[in-house]
């Protein structure tokens, strides 16, 4: 083992990298009082061991850092893309301005503790990523700063020492970030005085689902429609904000068909969504009980079951253009997504990974299947196409230089930033462009946690060389700085919230935590408040973050070059 260690190979490096990660994840189980720091633990294990003599060479180390950011910002632009524009829409739209003054009061607490107390800049944006948990901004830094360092004729273990001072920064910040970020929540609740009961109730009325599916049934009792057919009152594609799924006249219960005059007294089985359900009611008549087992008689021809879309070709395609109830006689009444049900939209765009719920005759069913494929077990198997093209155009883009007036060098999203934007832009418009983008929920778990993994020993390992000179000659400073990074932009941005903007304390959560991509700190709040909905939130604003601690963290070193 010890010939192993010391030969300097790629085999060596892969055994060392392997006992860090290893270690590190062991570790990172262990809670005191349900707090972990999970993944970092990696960072510390590999500055521990780099101390004591256990490294990498510069070139492999720097290797397996980037790739390992790479992936990870890939897998987290995936997940997030299909829903990041739709984010911005509503209640979307003043919290990720929360979020935007989230970052903003970052940059500028770290450029005001830059110029009261001397300490540089480099090593300050080391400290403010530790502050709000954000390591692919951390590694947007280390690269710039690295490359700034090889422009101007340094050599690769220069470039490494430049980047391994924002690492050391980094992980003796990142601590108090963590944990100061939960005290904080903590003290919001108290500050705010917080009854968790109301809060779960103006949650649950607010965030109902605008787009959830909601069924409902209703008695025709509306003169303007009697003798009219679905056709006539709703469209040939059913209403955008409703569908209509089962006819029950006499007793006896029948699919939709859009030809079939309505008659007074007949009773239909809609899906709708919560801020339409009054309208549905004024259009046809008073709401009914719904009693599953009536609309499901024996000796009724109907047929309810939930399809998986696994055919490619239907990537891309919307309800209308599939034209499924004319084709089959077949009602899509709901699309789960993301574990979140959807109401049939005409217009929605599908995509391999769904699921649709339809009600119809067995035999039509059936065709449809074969339209849609429905073989749930061939989505286990992951699409590594898109994947790795998505990656090699994510780091072209990230190189592309971008200049600004007085910057004496151009910008660059570099290999966090290029690749994240490309990935956000395929989970969003992947579908529309027919491009099969669904990764399963495990499989693009595994692919981030490999990423992280990675990034986080080989951070660790190049760092703890000079992690304990650093700690002794200003170290401990950082911690005071990060402190105070953490708390200020945090504080001032929930005190707005909730007084101004009256927002939900799940919400202020859900912000707090998205804003500073602090996944830790997500945990400890759905755990401390048991509340799932404060992932919503945080899903909300996370994504247009994530981008713009990256750019911000480059900013910061730009200042400097």
């Amino acid at each position: 083992m010890m010939n192993l260690i010391a030969q300097n190979s790629t085999a060596s490096a892969i055994f060392i990298l392997s006992l860090v990660i290893a270690s590190g994840l062991y570790l990172g189980r262990f809670k005191v009082k349900g707090v972990s720091l999970g993944t970092t633990w990696i960072l510390f294990v590999g500055i521990a061991l780099s101390h004591f003599g256990l490294r990498i060479p510069p070139q492999i180390l720097s290797l397996f850092k980037d790739f390992g950011l790479i992936l990870f910002v890939f897998a987290i632009g995936l997940q997030v893309g299909p829903g990041f524009f739709r984010s911005f829409r509503k209640d979307g739209l003043p919290m990720n301005l929360m979020a935007i003054a989230l970052v903003f009061l970052a940059v500028v607490t770290t450029y005001i503790i830059h110029l009261v107390s001397g300490e540089r800049l480099d090593i300050l944006t080391g400290v403010m990523s530790a502050a709000v948990t954000n390591t692919p901004g951390l590694g947007a830094a280390q690269q710039m700063i690295a490359d700034a360092t090889m422009a101007d004729g340094g050599t690769v273990e220069q470039a490494s020492q430049a980047s391994s001072a924002l690492a050391s920064a980094y992980a003796v910040a990142y601590p108090l970030g963590v944990l100061g970020a939960i005290f904080l929540i903590i003290a919001l609740r108290a500050i705010f005085r917080v009854d968790l009961k109301r809060e779960r109730d103006s949650s649950a009325t607010e965030e109902s689902g605008e787009s959830s599916a909601y069924r409902l049934a209703c008695v025709v009792e509306n003169p303007a429609i009697f003798g009219k057919t679905l056709h006539d009152v709703i469209g040939e594609s059913n209403n955008e904000h409703l569908v209509v799924s089962r006819v029950m006249r006499g007793g006896k219960v029948s699919p939709a068909d859009l030809d079939t005059p309505l008659n007074e007294g007949d009773k239909l089985l809609i899906v709708t969504d919560i801020q339409h359900k009054d309208m549905v009611k004024i259009l046809f008549g008073n709401e009914i009980q719904v009693d599953m087992k009536e609309w499901q008689q024996s000796g009724c021809k109907l047929v309810s079951k939930r399809l998986s879309i696994t055919q490619s070709s239907i990537t891309g395609k919307s309800l209308r253009k599939l034209n499924i109830r004319q084709r089959y006689g077949v009602t899509v009444t709901r699309i789960l997504r993301s574990s979140v049900d959807l109401q049939a939209d005409a217009d929605l765009i599908l995509q391999v990974g769904d699921s649709i719920q339809v009600v119809g005759s067995e035999d039509g069913i059936n065709q449809l299947a074969q339209l849609v494929g429905n073989k749930p077990e061939s989505l286990h198997r992951p699409n590594l196409v898109p994947i790795f093209f998505g990656i090699a155009i994510g780091v072209v883009v990230g190189m592309i230089p971008l200049r600004f007036p007085s910057m004496p060098q151009p910008l660059k999203l570099g290999i966090a930033g290029g690749p994240l934007i490309i990935a956000i832009l395929l989970g969003c418009f992947g579908p529309k462009l027919r491009i099969t983008t669904y990764t399963a929920l495990s499989a693009n778990l595994m692919i981030r946690e490999i990423g992280i993994s990675l990034f986080m020993a080989a951070v660790g390992l190049g760092a703890g060389e000079n992690f304990v000179s650093c700690l002794m000659n200003g170290g401990f400073a950082w911690i005071g700085y990060g402190a105070i990074i953490t708390l200020v932009p945090m504080t001032i941005v929930a005190l707005i919230a909730r007084i101004f903007l009256k927002m939900n304390f799940f919400k202020i959560c859900g912000l707090l935590s998205g804003g500073t991509t602090d996944p830790a700190l997500l945990s400890f709040s759905e755990q401390m408040f048991e509340s799932g909905r404060i992932a919503v939130n945080y899903a909300t604003v996370y994504p247009l973050t994530m981008f713009l601690r990256v750019v911000a963290a480059q900013i910061l070193i730009m200042l400097i070059l």
